[in-house]
């Protein structure tokens, strides 16, 4: 299974890319904003998409609008990862067509948590 981590900061994609190998998922790949995720979709496979939401160029709930208008990517599963927690801005980001969303920080648990409930145990 290969994931694909979107995240500006290069710091945040080796935490995330460390806590995914920590639980398992060693197939990971990046980008550092929407317009770079898209790029890598439309060039490798890829089973689950994990962005965060604040990016410049394309930020993650462009993303996943753009991913849910595209016939290839709309059953992508997508996990928002973020320090955006007000429930307004979490219900926006369902309703665009996150799987899931988690609130930084958070630890490979959580993680594994969020993915389980996205993929099944």
């Amino acid at each position: 299974m290969r994931l694909l981590v979107v995240d500006d900061s290069s710091t945040m994609r080796r935490i995330i890319k460390n806590s995914l190998k920590a639980i398992g998922y060693d197939d990971v790949v990046d980008a550092e904003n929407g317009q770079g995720a898209l790029a890598r979709l439309e060039s490798e496979k890829v089973d689950l998409v994990i962005t965060d939401w604040n990016m410049p160029v394309m930020n993650g709930l462009e993303l996943v609008i753009a991913m849910r208008a595209s016939p290839t990517l709309k059953q992508m599963p997508i996990l928002m990862v973020t320090t955006v927690a007000e429930k307004e801005e979490i219900l926006k980001a369902m309703q665009a067509g996150v799987s899931n969303y988690v609130v930084k920080p958070f630890d490979a648990a959580t993680l594994k948590k969020k993915i389980d409930q996205i993929l099944g145990p």
